[in-house]
């Protein structure tokens, strides 16, 4: 009996003690957005584009080339080779020809390149909000699994510490064969919950080596811990930042002036382009005529006879315009719902981080802390011990799930606003206590043996 009394103290102890990880260091967040932002392929795939398009811009307000000419003029067919001097109309001609399109049409070319180039522009930091989005989310999903696997490891100890303490009570007939079963089954599903989530880490791993553009093989650090931080503006003030700030909108307001500056150009096509022309003849002189040198100067243009194609030009340009006002206002209803939704499921997971710190986890730790002592003096049965432990661990996971929760919600909302809302957490100083992190316990007293368990 002195030995199952002492793997009960010895259980009380362990449950007070931490499970050591192991030493790794501890990740940056702003470090890991810079990088993300200075590395990302797709982000410099978008910058390209935009170079791209402002080049395009800068070609077209420009002129065509003009045309450079050199003729012989009114040859003899009977003797070809006869340059001059034999007939008054023979001419040597060089001349020079501009084309020149209709009097503000080339502002308006370079005015619709302009605005497509700058939306582009916005595209590309509407793309880093995105990336950043999506670095703080795998980050704080890393975090909740490093979370759950220090809670996940420090359980299969105690159920493994269960486990003997449920075989030695059946050898001096305390308790049932079923316990051991009920135990080991528990411990199972531990160790089956602790392959899946190194795997899931694995996963968040390598997306996260994704997003910052390095070998997938790349090890990650541990996350710290944080506090939650809070929102301070209302849904109407952050939905007045959004208009103002969110580079989406910028984009698609610059597509729309694209559009109206489209069918002001397709309007313009309705009037005629002009060639201006210069020749200068070069004559000899032949028979009476004494060979003065001639010039010519003319102008062309076309006749805008083709009303349907320039139609359809101004019916493209309108839709285009509709179809960017359109997006805009969708995006815009969408940011505001996506605001007072990202408000509502940040304020639940608030309170549920509040309720577990405050209330359930306390609560639970003194129900196990009783199951514990009455279990060492029999009042309670072997299930009743282990559904204590159990409901305490689920509601511990579920205290980190919401951490992180929270601070995706937070990121996501962020990135809907255009805006950051919070500091992010800066890599905190290393102290002695971060050579070897401890998770803390619950603290179970290690109270007297009462006499009925002396007896027994």
């Amino acid at each position: 009996m002195k030995k199952l009394l002492l793997m009960l103290t010895a259980f009380i102890l362990s449950a007070t003690s931490g499970y050591a990880d192991e030493i790794r260091p501890t990740e940056d967040l702003p470090t890991l957005v810079k990088t993300a932002l200075a590395n990302n392929p797709e982000l410099k795939s978008s910058q390209s584009r935009w170079r791209m398009f402002a080049n395009k811009a800068e070609q077209a307000a420009s002129l065509e080339d003009p045309m450079l000419m050199f003729k012989l003029q009114n040859l003899l067919a009977r003797e070809p080779l006869s340059l001059g001097g034999k007939d008054p109309t023979t001419a040597k001609v060089i001349g020079i020809s501009q084309q020149l399109p209709f009097w503000g049409k080339r502002g308006l070319k370079q005015e619709v390149a302009q605005y497509e180039a700058e939306s582009y522009k916005w595209a590309i930091e509407e793309r880093k909000l995105e990336l950043t989005r999506m670095v703080k989310e795998t980050y704080y999903q890393l975090w909740a699994v490093d979370k759950s696997l220090d809670v996940v490891a420090k359980n299969i100890k105690i159920l493994a510490d269960f486990v003997a303490i449920a075989e030695l009570k059946y050898s001096v007939g305390q308790g049932v064969q079923q316990d051991i079963y009920k135990a080991g089954l528990e411990k199972s599903k531990m160790l089956d919950m602790q392959i899946s989530l190194r795997q899931q880490r694995k996963s968040l791993e390598a997306n996260l080596n994704y997003l910052l553009y390095r070998p997938g093989n790349t090890p990650v650090g541990t996350i710290a811990d944080f506090t939650l931080p809070d929102v301070a503006q209302t849904s109407e003030q952050l939905n007045e930042t959004a208009l103002e700030r969110r580079p989406q909108i910028k984009s698609l307001a610059s597509l729309s002036n694209k559009g109206q500056a489209s069918h002001r150009l397709a309007q313009k096509e309705f009037y005629p382009d002009f060639n201006l022309s210069f020749e200068y003849m070069f004559r000899e002189a032949a028979m009476s005529d004494p060979g003065y040198n001639m010039f010519t100067v003319g102008v062309t243009f076309n006749l805008p006879f083709q009303q349907q194609r320039r139609r359809a030009m101004l019916a493209e340009s309108t839709s285009e315009t509709n179809m960017a006002t359109e997006e805009l206002n969708g995006l815009k209803s969408s940011i505001s719902f996506s605001i007072n939704d990202l408000l509502a499921k940040m304020e639940r997971r608030r309170k549920l981080v509040e309720l577990y710190k405050g209330g359930i986890i306390p609560q639970a730790e003194q129900s196990l802390e009783s199951a514990v002592i009455s279990y060492r003096v029999n009042k309670v049965d072997f299930l009743t011990l282990l559904d204590g432990r159990i409901t305490l661990f689920n509601y511990e996971r579920e205290l980190y799930d919401s951490q992180a929760e929270y601070m995706m919600r937070l990121a996501q909302l962020e990135a809907a606003v255009g805006a950051d809302l919070a500091p992010m957490p800066a890599l905190p100083p290393l102290t002695s206590a971060d050579a070897l992190p401890v998770q803390a316990q619950p603290t179970f007293p290690v109270t007297s043996v009462p006499e009925q368990a002396q007896h027994h």
